[in-house]
């Protein structure tokens, strides 16, 4: 599963950063929104898509 964001629901509060818990960090902040940049780093832990307050991140 790769993680998907949805643009227009994120709020740029960088959550997904945080708790994203590998290195290379699978999200970054790029122009106040997170993006996907390295995907081939996740893990499928969840932890992203859970903690999401705008629901702006889904794993498919």
């Amino acid at each position: 599963m790769i993680p998907k964001v949805d643009e227009e629901k994120c709020n740029g509060d960088a959550i997904c950063v945080d708790v994203c818990p590998v290195e290379p960090n699978v999200f970054e902040m790029v122009d106040d929104k997170s993006h996907v940049v390295h995907p081939e780093e996740c893990i499928e832990c969840g932890a992203c898509e859970a903690e999401c307050p705008e629901e702006a991140i889904i794993l498919e």
